[in-house]
């Protein structure tokens, strides 16, 4: 049976009750008066090509969700969004820790700092937002829409858009009127908390050339995990601790509050400029992830766990005209700040365990101490980005776009790895009680000029050129390891330099990886009538190279990826019916992939090179009046073509020794499946709307998404003791009230409560946290990320 054929019956028979409970809201309003078609039918207007354009002349894929869309689908973060986006995967560490795929191209990272960048950016308005572990996770309210532009977007959008780009695009101050809005939410999740939002925004024009547009929000996420009583024995010492100070029920919860404010000022006919300014703080307390060998929705973690990211970024944008040329300047700066705290006893207690590791841990008098292990993290971050660009007449035969485009980001890391009451011999300098210290600078430049010049051929053919020529500069420096008194091979007795960096011993890593390349995009677009399309796209995409945390690992290369891609966009029937499709091969050389190595420490390297094959469709339908159906999906096929080894080298051959003539191994065979992305993943939404009397308008609706089955790791061992991530589907309901001032909803999401599982992660070494064979009776430690259980919410709005 086909990949797409092979949806559970279950998902069949929660969308035919999605559909049944449609049918029968459609039934019981038969005799009121039929509201107007929703707008998703409507021209949607998107800026994916740095032009306003309607979608459907846009020729690549994109899935935009709008102002209407955002709302009706409860989107409010990155989470929510990410289901309806077919051709999108990712992996998860909680809050503020997502790492983002784009049509299967994930080797399965594990999200380490100091790892590879991210292969899909993101942008709130004109600027990136994407740091070294991923996006900031901003909270979405007055959202004009989101766009998520699957394939390399290299040419237009640079490095961190290899596989794709998502855009985050804001509503903008308004000179028209005065108007604004609030809303409030009350929300249960099941065997968990309660959750509340509250949200608002004002638009004011100031004078007829300027508007001040001023959003805030506080959302608090209930938590839904229990922290559950339990002990450790260390066998080496015989030290027995507990998690009493640590049990809590709904132990995972999160606040976020944040604000948004925005001036726009036509200083005349010509030119405008918007500057902004948005922050935002995000606390979460516990952990994230369910505990395998525990009951459901529980954990048993013995620290303190708590994340604190907090975040500002001041832009600026400035449009206008030089002759009939459009001009942008679009600058931003971004701090990041990120405090937190995190348990790692597993990796104390099973190296004791299986290794008797306990008894390298003792204090002054050489008595043994507990050797629990705890972290506590310190990460600061800045990112500046500027772009010019130059826009040639729109309605012009021959177009073009290009500009000017710099980005300089850093990453000032400190993990404190903390064993209480250790001696001061085995303490690394400088620290109270630290057995291990990461304290680095990491530092990414990129420059870059590009272009696109488009021709109309003929009335109906169109072709398009692009390159951007790139350079990028990445540094690290700084110390990483153990004291000298404790470790001979990994720490200060490696140093090669006095300290460089405020907080650290000496300087025992110094890296640098830097290159200059250029990429192409070439497209051809026929279109047959206004309303019909095709295109073909050849476009290349690329990630840079950067320094190894491991000294004795050299600086990891750039990877790349071939894009060869068919697609067609169609509306019919008066826009009652749009159906766009994709189809697409890409080839992905060099890829990079990180992984957990001795000690802990994150390696990068350059471990083979993979296909992948794939189609996507999106379908809107508007049958009858007031009903609207939208459904989309991608089938994705991605596997290796080279063999993976311990120690890549440019021929993939594993009988090759390691740079210090270590024994190589083969890792993961040509032929397996890239992790983390589903073959199918889709979603069907459907939504009724119908007058109740003269000014009231209301709705139903249901939908239904469907990941399907998916690898944990792309490595044949490692997947072994994680196992497969299952296929699931999520069913959300919702129905409510509107008129001209007021609208109060209902919703559920997650309607039957699926654990559907989103990521898998262990502590330390797979073979020695995780392997239940490599360890006692109490088995080893996999923890799960699952999607959120049963919320049921009301929401009530008012509009001024």
């Amino acid at each position: 049976m086909s990949t797409i054929g092979s949806i559970n019956q279950r998902g069949y028979r929660r969308l035919g009750y999605c559909l049944l409970l449609a049918s029968t809201a459609i039934a019981s309003a038969a005799h009121a008066q039929s509201a107007p078609a929703p707008g998703d039918g409507d021209d949607i207007i998107v800026t994916a090509s740095k032009r306003e354009e309607n979608l459907q002349d846009v020729p690549i894929a994109i899935t935009a969700l709008g102002a209407e869309k955002l709302e009706r689908l409860q989107i409010a973060d990155f989470d929510d969004y990410a289901r309806y986006l077919p051709n999108l995967s990712y992996q998860t560490a909680g809050p503020g820790y997502s790492i983002v795929y784009f049509r299967g191209l994930s080797s399965g990272d594990n999200g380490n700092h100091s790892g590879s960048l991210p292969s899909v950016g993101t942008y709130l308005d004109e600027q990136p937002i994407t740091t070294t572990t991923g996006a900031l996770d901003l909270h979405l309210y007055d959202i004009a829409r989101v766009e998520a532009l699957a394939g390399p977007q290299g040419t237009l959008y640079g490095a961190s858009s290899q596989a794709g780009t998502i855009r985050i695009i804001t509503n903008k101050p308004d000179t028209s009127a005065f108007y604004g809005a609030a809303e409030v939410e009350l929300n249960t999740v099941s065997k968990g908390g309660e959750g509340y939002v509250g949200q608002a925004f004002i638009n004011a024009p100031l004078s007829e050339k300027a508007a001040i547009r001023v959003v805030g929000w506080y959302d608090k996420d209930a938590g839904y995990i229990d922290n559950v009583p339990g002990s450790l024995s260390f066998p080496t010492s015989g030290i027995t601790m507990n998690n009493d100070a640590f049990v809590e029920k709904n132990y995972n919860d999160v606040e976020t509050y944040g604000g948004r404010a925005a001036l726009k000022v036509d200083l005349d006919e010509d030119w405008t400029i918007t500057p902004q300014i948005m922050a935002q703080k995000q606390k979460s307390h516990g952990f994230f992830a369910v505990e395998s060998g525990l009951d459901d929705l529980q954990v048993q973690q013995f620290n303190p766990e708590f994340n604190n990211d907090r975040w500002w970024q001041a832009t600026l944008t400035l449009e206008g005209k030089i002759g009939n040329w459009d001009v942008t300047y679009a600058g931003g700066y971004l701090r990041r700040k990120i405090d937190g705290a995190s348990d790692y006893s597993d990796y104390a207690y099973f190296y004791d365990q299986i290794a008797g590791y306990g008894a390298y841990f003792y204090d002054n008098d050489g008595n043994f101490v507990n050797p629990n292990q705890y972290i506590q993290s310190r990460d600061r971050f800045t990112k500046q980005s500027h772009e010019l660009r130059f826009a040639s007449p729109a309605d012009g035969r021959v177009r073009f776009i290009g500009g000017l485009f710099y980005q300089r980001q850093t990453h000032n890391i400190e993990q404190n790895y903390i064993i209480d009451n250790i001696a001061d011999s085995i303490t690394v300098p400088g620290t109270e009680s630290n057995i291990w210290l990461t304290k680095q600078l990491r530092v990414d430049r990129d420059y870059a000029i590009f272009g696109e010049l488009t021709a109309d051929v003929t009335d109906k053919l169109t072709a398009t050129m692009g390159v951007r020529v790139y350079k990028f500069d990445n540094t690290l420096f700084g110390f990483f390891g153990f004291s000298d008194g404790y470790s001979s091979r990994t720490g200060v007795s490696q140093c090669f330099r006095p300290s460089e960096l405020a907080g650290t011993p000496c300087t025992n890593i110094d890296q640098r990886a830097r290159d200059t390349d250029f990429l192409h995009k070439l497209n051809l677009t026929y279109k047959f009538t206004e309303d019909a399309l095709v295109y073909g796209t050849i476009s290349r995409g690329f990630r840079p190279g950067g320094p190894n945390r491991r000294a004795t690992r050299p600086p990891f290369e750039p990877d790349f990826v071939e894009n060869y891609e068919v697609g067609f966009k169609t509306t019919w029937l008066d826009k009652r019916l749009r159906v766009n499709g994709a189809l697409y091969y890409i080839d992905w050389t060099n890829f990079q992939n990180s992984a957990l190595g001795l000690n802990g420490l994150t390696e990068i390297a350059n471990a083979a090179d993979a296909r992948i094959y794939g189609a996507e469709f999106d379908i809107y339908v508007n049958p009858l009046p007031g009903l609207t159906v939208t459904a989309s999906g991608s089938y994705t096929d991605a596997k290796t073509t080279t063999d993976f080894c311990s120690f890549p080298n440019a021929a993939r051959d594993c009988s090759l020794p390691g740079p210090g003539g270590e024994e190589n191994a083969l890792q993961a065979p040509a032929g397996v499946r890239l992790p983390l992305t589903a073959r199918f993943k889709g979603n069907v939404v459907g939504r009724y709307e119908f007058a109740v009397g003269s000014t009231v308008q209301a709705h139903v609706q249901g939908s239904i998404t469907y990941d399907g089955k998916r690898r944990s790791d792309l490595r044949p061992f490692e997947e072994s003791i994680y196992g497969a991530l299952p296929s699931y589907d999520t069913v959300d309901l919702s129905t409510g009230l509107t008129d001209k001032r007021w609208s109060i909803e209902l919703f559920v999401r997650n309607l039957f409560d699926t654990r559907g599982r989103v990521g898998n992660t262990i502590q330390c070494l797979e073979p020695v946290c995780g392997d239940i064979d490599n360890v006692t009776d109490s088995g080893g430690k996999i923890y799960t990320y699952l999607t959120q259980p049963r919320t049921i919410g009301l929401k009530l709005g008012t509009k001024f």
